[in-house]
C-alpha cells in the first residue's frame, strides 16, 4: 500500500488519494468542506497525554515516536479493521495538522503501518 503524508493547510484539494486526517484536534483554519476529507481516524492519534508531554517538551522526539508506537500496537486489531473499510485502490494520504513537517505523529504512523 502507497501511504504519504501531507499539512493539511498545505493539501486541501481532493485527490486520488483516500484522505484521512489522524489528529484528535480538528486543525485550526480549515474547514470541513476544505478538507475534502474521506475519514477522520481520531483514534490513531497519540493519546492526549503523549501530545501534550510532547508539545510541551517534556519527552523528547525520540521518546515520542517508541511511546507512540507503543500506542499503535495496542490497538494494532482496530487499525486492520479501519484499513479494510478503506479503498485499496487507491493510496493513502495522512493528513495532519501540526506545523512541523519532519517531527508529527502522522510521519510515525505512516512508519507504522508501512510495517503492519
Amino acid at each position: 500500500m502507497n501511504i504519504t503524508v501531507d499539512r493539511i493547510h498545505e493539501n486541501k484539494k481532493s485527490s486520488n488519494e483516500v484522505r484521512i486526517l489522524v489528529d484528535k484536534l480538528w486543525p485550526r483554519g480549515i474547514s470541513k468542506e476544505e478538507a475534502h476529507l474521506d475519514e477522520w481516524f481520531k483514534d490513531w492519534a497519540p493519546s492526549d497525554d503523549l501530545r501534550d508531554k510532547f508539545h510541551d517538551d517534556k519527552i523528547n522526539w525520540s521518546d515520542f515516536k517508541k511511546k507512540y508506537k507503543q500506542e499503535l500496537k495496542d490497538q494494532k486489531d482496530q487499525i486492520k479493521k479501519d484499513l479494510e473499510e478503506v479503498d485499496k485502490r487507491k493510496s493513502l494520504l495522512l493528513l495532519y495538522g501540526s506545523k512541523d513537517e519532519e517531527h508529527n505523529n502522522a510521519v510515525v504512523l505512516k512508519d507504522f503501518l508501512e510495517n503492519l
